[in-house]
């Protein structure tokens, strides 16, 4: 390791200055550009996952939901989903926080509070996760329910400048008929502004091949397959995305670091694998921030989104994601910039809102920092 001035470096990698390692770190990450200030889109966010924690004492207080302290403790609950256990308990808390969306108003007001959010934190484009069952029998009914949260979209779009659109997705521990009928409903909404399909839950459950035609019914409509895999499952569970869903982009995808040639085909592919390094290190799946293997994915030309996932339960938003990769990954500000057009690249933006974005991204790199 060689000096350099004040800093002890890494050789750089592909693009962009070396990072300083050990001590000088927090000097250096003082120094650096501002990644709440660096356009980017959010394509790993999930409905009541993106809510604020003020908000769900609130809501809980008006409906008279008792909360566990793991949601009102004023700390991100301790989670390890990686057993059965682990996940039935997370699970469980976010049923409990969903009970506590009932009426119209809440949904407005959840998905306004997350376009905020967002927009702090340099968004441009947020693609939002929901099964709308979830909500139907408190909104009347399945189609009601998405027409209150394409509303609330188009009014949280309009209020904050953001442009929102929603991935609809099935459940992958209910019946593969049920996801059928999510693929039509979803289908028929897309001109009011739903991309996606997705399938979330535990991947462990089941075989993505029992909702192949669900994903059939959706990609013909011109939706975009957006399927869960390679989180809690290894690697294999991310090729059944791949052969059985025909997934443009996978949620999570980081196991697939654990095969080479996986790695490959999805780089010749651009399938983006929506990476959400927080979530990873709360679930369990990886020990700390740093075994998150963004550099193998990253190196292997694998396109990436970062994404904050469910910032409720996990404590950070999208902007902190940026900084953990820079912290512990050692991450260029020529890099980062490479992940926020990676995103823009993998989501559904109409021509013109990539344009600019990649342009005002090129603008962000462009403009003074203090290492120069």
């Amino acid at each position: 390791m060689a000096d350099s001035g004040p800093f002890r470096v890494r050789a750089p990698p592909r693009s962009g200055k070396a990072v300083p390692a050990g001590p000088d770190v927090r000097q250096y990450l003082q120094m650096a550009r501002d990644v709440h200030l660096l356009p980017k889109a959010h394509l790993h966010l999930h409905f009541t996952g993106s809510m604020r924690p003020g908000t769900l004492l609130e809501l809980a207080d008006k409906y008279g939901v008792h909360l566990p302290e793991a949601l009102s403790g004023g700390e991100p609950p301790k989670l390890r989903a990686t057993d059965e256990r682990g996940w039935f308990r997370f699970q469980r808390l976010y049923d409990i926080a969903r009970s506590c969306l009932r009426e119209a108003d809440d949904i407005r007001r959840l998905v306004r509070e997350a376009a905020e959010e967002d927009v702090r934190d340099g968004a441009q484009w947020l693609e939002i996760q929901v099964d709308p069952t979830s909500y139907a029998p408190r909104l009347g009914g399945l189609t009601p329910a998405m027409e209150v949260i394409l509303d609330a979209v188009e009014s949280a779009s309009a209020e904050t400048g953001l442009g929102i659109r929603v991935v609809v997705a099935a459940n992958r521990v209910k019946h593969p008929l049920e996801a059928r009928t999510l693929a039509r409903l979803a289908v028929r909404f897309a001109d009011r502004g739903v991309v996606g399909f997705g399938l979330s839950n535990d991947e462990r459950r089941g075989f993505a091949r029992d909702f192949d035609r669900a994903f059939a019914i959706a990609r013909e409509g011109g939706l975009l397959a957006a399927p869960h895999g390679g989180e809690l499952s290894g690697p294999g569970s991310v090729r059944d995305c791949l052969d059985d869903l025909g997934a443009a982009r996978v949620g999570h995808g980081v196991r697939a670091a654990e095969d080479p040639r996986l790695l490959a085909r999805l780089a010749e592919r651009e399938v983006t694998c929506e990476v959400c390094p927080s979530s990873n290190v709360a679930l369990g799946v990886y020990e700390k921030p740093e075994d998150v293997p963004l550099r193998t994915l990253y190196d292997a030309g694998v396109p990436m989104a970062l994404g904050a996932d469910d910032p409720l339960l996990f404590g950070s938003r999208l902007a902190a994601q940026y900084e953990l990769v820079r912290e512990h990954h050692g991450f260029t500000d020529a890099e980062l910039a490479e992940l926020a057009r990676q995103s823009v690249r993998g989501s559904a933006a109409p021509e013109e809102v990539r344009t600019r974005m990649l342009a005002e991204i090129d603008d962000w790199l462009a403009g003074p920092d203090l290492l120069r």
